[in-house]
This record gives structure tokens, C-alpha cells and sequence, in this order.
């Protein structure tokens, strides 16, 4: 007798998504660090040309660094990507996993930045010539509030072992 191969439930896992789970995690997390970087550079770097990644050196060297997170940011998001249909090609991609660990990682750089970046390295100000205080606070603020949309997302996302356990089928 044959064996079938595995099926996908609704939320696009096969029967073992815990054995792939820290990679959905990674992917997302990639994910939402690249998405972030790039969301930052393109809005405070490029359209209101508020700073560059590193503000204490020359205009060309500020360039150079903001085309460096570019860069990183470009490569954190395709990298996580590849993962993502490696995932989709072992059938094993886990979308509400990987969406909570995008809000992480998309928050946990935020918070990175906002409290190293600007802050402890002073690489660079949201703004110059203002009352930092608002600007800290909102970038700051939202970076906790990715970070924990991220955690929320992530402890609804049960395997569905745990679902069966506590009497639901759907993952």
C-alpha cells in the first residue's frame, strides 16, 4: 500500500511544522528586519533627507553608509525570501509564524536603531535642529508596538498538535 504524500491544512503546513518552525521564524524575522531598514532608508534617508545612516562625516561618506543599509536591507529581505519558497517547496510554510516574526523583527530593529543608532552611538538624529523628544518617543513607541503585535501573532500561531490538545483542528 502506498503512502500519500503529505497534505496541506489551511494555514499551508504538512503534519510536522514544528520540525520547520524556527525556520519560518528566521525568515520572517529577516523578513521584517529588510522590510523595516528599507522602509527607513527610502522615507527618513532619501524622501525627507532628514539624516543618513552615519551623520558624522561628510555628506559623501553619509551617502555611502545609507547605501550600505540599502544594501543590507535588500539582502536581508531576498535572503529571507529564498527561504520562504524553500518553505512553500517542502510545503512546510507556516504564514501566521512567519508574519508574527516579520512584526519582530521589524520592531526589534526599529528598537535597535531608536535606542543604539540614535542614542547610544549617536551615529545619527531622526532630526536635527529640533526638540528630539517627540521624534524619539513616536519611533520608539512603535518599534514596542511592532515588537509586540509580533508576540501576540506568534503566541496565537500553535502548532496544530497544540491546537488538537486544546480541542481545535485549525492552525
Amino acid at each position: 500500500m502506498a503512502t500519500k504524500p503529505a497534505t496541506s491544512n489551511s494555514a499551508g503546513k504538512t503534519g510536522a511544522p514544528a520540525v520547520n518552525s524556527s525556520r519560518n521564524f528566521g525568515s520572517g524575522l529577516f523578513f521584517g528586519i529588510g522590510l523595516i531598514a528599507f522602509m527607513d532608508e527610502v522615507v527618513f534617508h532619501q524622501l525627507l533627507q532628514w539624516h543618513h545612516f552615519y551623520d558624522l562625516a561628510t555628506t559623501r561618506i553619509g551617502i555611502l553608509s545609507d547605501g550600505l543599509l540599502n544594501s543590507f536591507a535588500w539582502f536581508a529581505a531576498i535572503f529571507s525570501l529564498f527561504m520562504v519558497a524553500d518553505l512553500r517547496r517542502k510545503n512546510a510554510f507556516w504564514l501566521k509564524k512567519w508574519i508574527g516574526a516579520s512584526f519582530l523583527g521589524a520592531g526589534a530593529f526599529q528598537l535597535f536603531d531608536g535606542l543604539i543608532n540614535h542614542k547610544v552611538l549617536n551615529l545619527h538624529q531622526i532630526r536635527y535642529n529640533v526638540d528630539l523628544l517627540p521624534y524619539d518617543l513616536i519611533w520608539n513607541i512603535s518599534a514596542v508596538l511592532l515588537l509586540l503585535t509580533g508576540a501576540f501573532i506568534l503566541s496565537k500561531a500553535r502548532t496544530p498538535q497544540k491546537k488538537k490538545k486544546a480541542g481545535r483542528s485549525d492552525a
